[in-house]
């Protein structure tokens, strides 16, 4: 679905991304971890095409990434509107159909069951009529995940989908992924390698360089490695 053949890049000084590669298969549930200015967002714009290599080569299923986008669904890691924009979830959810539906003359009636669908998906059903300043930093979450779902993508990329959400809510909406992830492939950035190893099929460690683990070989040794300072694991037997 993905293929990362040898990137490199860099915004006109030291490289973010070193020669970095990476094969990610039809339904695989990848972690992308690591620590901030890492790489992690410069590595998912560049899958999406939003950026260039500076060298390597960048394949989303078997084409070039500007060419394939539309098969992707992304969740950005900070809303980019203003959250008391006037605006339903419903309304918002609909909005993953554009580019996938005519641009002119509203939304057609085969977008809405779509949307509802993707909302049921995300169990946000409920909250069809509600305004976006009402909801919950969860809801909103699921309100994003189930807009990049009405596209009916076959990845999935989601930039750090549980930042500034409690522990309970970040675990529903990793629940949630895994079940996704049944039928779709997904890629999920995140700071926190011993949570999200507990869904996940890979984790990728990502500082400049990359290296890829399957979750049962996480260590301690592999953690400092990747941040750069000394680490306590601790087991919970619960």
């Amino acid at each position: 679905m993905i293929e990362i053949d040898r990137v490199c890049f860099g915004y006109g000084g030291p490289l973010v991304l070193e020669d970095v590669s990476l094969s990610v298969p039809p339904g695989e549930f990848l972690g992308l971890v690591g620590p901030n200015g890492g790489g992690k967002s410069t590595l998912l714009k560049i899958i999406l095409g939003l950026i260039e290599p500076t060298a390597g080569r960048v394949t989303l299923l078997g084409r070039r990434p500007t060419q394939a986008r539309r098969a992707v669904g992304y969740v950005p890691q900070h809303p980019v509107f203003p959250r008391d924009f006037p605006i339903t979830v419903e309304d918002a959810v609909l909005l993953g159909r554009i580019g996938r539906t005519r641009w002119w003359g509203g939304f057609p009636a085969v977008d809405r069951p779509i949307a509802r669908k993707a909302m049921r998906e995300t169990e946000v059903g409920d909250l069809a009529g509600r305004s976006l300043a009402t909801l919950s930093g969860g809801q909103l979450q699921r309100v994003l995940i189930a807009q990049a779902l009405a596209s009916e993508p076959r990845v999935l990329l989601l930039d750090e989908p549980t930042a500034n959400i409690d522990l309970r809510v970040e675990s529903d909406i990793y629940s949630l992924l895994k079940h996704l992830s049944a039928r779709l492939t997904i890629v999920v950035v995140s700071h926190d390698v011993g949570f999200i190893s507990q869904y996940v099929t890979r984790v990728a460690c990502l500082n400049r360089t990359l290296l890829c683990h399957q979750t049962d070989a996480i260590t301690g040794q592999t953690i400092e490695a990747l941040y750069g300072t000394p680490v306590r694991m601790i087991h919970h037997r619960h």
